[in-house]
């Protein structure tokens, strides 16, 4: 009874609803503890997080079940009962993301503080982890609905007790956390579309070969693909496939910008005078590449697709 939460028999709900939220109890901070697949006799801890209980009046079935995590209105976190589209993964790649439970009764599942994945470069091995950032202690809203049926419930996160940290240095905290994940999101995103970009370049440079009329325009492809090229390789490092690459191949801005992610995101929220200053560093280093993708893009880009249509080239080419 001291680590069960018996939330779910302790409250009355409706049962004649289709579907209803189970009012989360007070939760601290804390990870750790919990094994997928415990030690033979051994106890079991709990997840960290907050667990939510929720009851069906019946089972799913082919209907979608959504839960939000929300922060000041703002929807952090979603997970569904809906097996994942399109999802793949590989070595130093995205862990598979969590699906609800839908049959009828009660079903539960926990919350594990975190805000959403970030997105992943296909095919790239990082040495570190997707995972999004835990959040501070404070107040957030769990949003459930099924059908046109939707219930919500108050979070409640308070800090570990053995912490003795103030509410500005979670603030500082999560300022730096913030700063670290939109960077890596604006950058991965930015990364996946200059490879379409490239993977396009490639496929009119085939296409387009011996013909004499594009050979400016094979040119400015050539110069194109090499800026892109030598953009990625400061963002990613694609020559690692396991752990152990990294003593020969060197960890590039994403992994740099991980792993500063993994140290601030700790259970003690106090910033060092290290990791302001390595952040600062970061930033700096990726906001010189942001301006240059958007120089890619709106110079080396505009000037191809302009050069395309001067020379009055089809979109569609049959090859010979």
């Amino acid at each position: 009874w001291i680590l069960d939460d018996l939330s779910a028999l302790q409250q009355d709900y409706d049962r004649r609803q289709p579907i209803s939220l189970i009012q989360p109890r007070e939760t601290v901070l804390f990870s750790g503890g919990y094994q997928e697949k415990p030690t033979p006799g051994l106890g079991q801890n709990p997840k960290s997080g907050v667990i939510l209980d929720y009851y069906l009046g019946r089972e799913a079935d082919s209907a979608e079940i959504v839960l939000e995590i929300l922060e000041n209105n703002r929807v952090i976190r979603s997970y569904t009962n809906q097996p994942p589209k399109d999802f793949k993964t590989w070595p130093g790649g995205p862990s598979k993301p969590e699906t609800l439970t839908a049959h009828a009764g009660l079903n539960r599942f926990v919350w594990d503080f975190r805000r959403e994945a970030i997105p992943a470069v296909d095919g790239v091995f990082v040495m570190g982890d997707y995972s999004g950032s835990r959040v501070a202690p404070g107040n957030y809203t769990a949003r459930i609905r099924m059908d046109s049926t939707e219930a919500t419930q108050p979070i409640r996160i308070v800090p570990r007790p053995d912490i003795g940290a103030t509410p500005a240095d979670f603030r500082e905290q999560q300022e730096a956390l913030s700063q670290i994940e939109e960077a890596l999101r604006d950058m991965h995103r930015a990364v996946n579309q200059l490879r379409s970009v490239r993977s396009q370049l490639e496929t009119y440079a085939d296409l387009l070969s011996g013909d004499e009329k594009a050979e400016p325009l094979l040119k400015l492809g050539d110069s194109l693909l090499q800026r892109i090229t030598d953009w990625e390789e400061e963002l990613i490092q694609p020559r690692q496939k396991t752990f152990q690459d990294v003593i020969n191949y060197n960890n590039q801005l994403n992994a740099e910008f991980m792993y500063l992610k993994g140290y601030i995101d700790g259970a003690e929220p106090v910033l060092t005078q290290g990791a302001r200053e390595r952040l600062r560093d970061l930033m700096t280093a990726w906001r010189s590449l942001a301006r240059e993708r958007d120089a890619i893009v709106n110079e080396g880009m505009e000037g191809y697709n302009r050069s395309y249509r001067e020379l009055g080239l089809p979109a569609l080419i049959m090859e010979d």
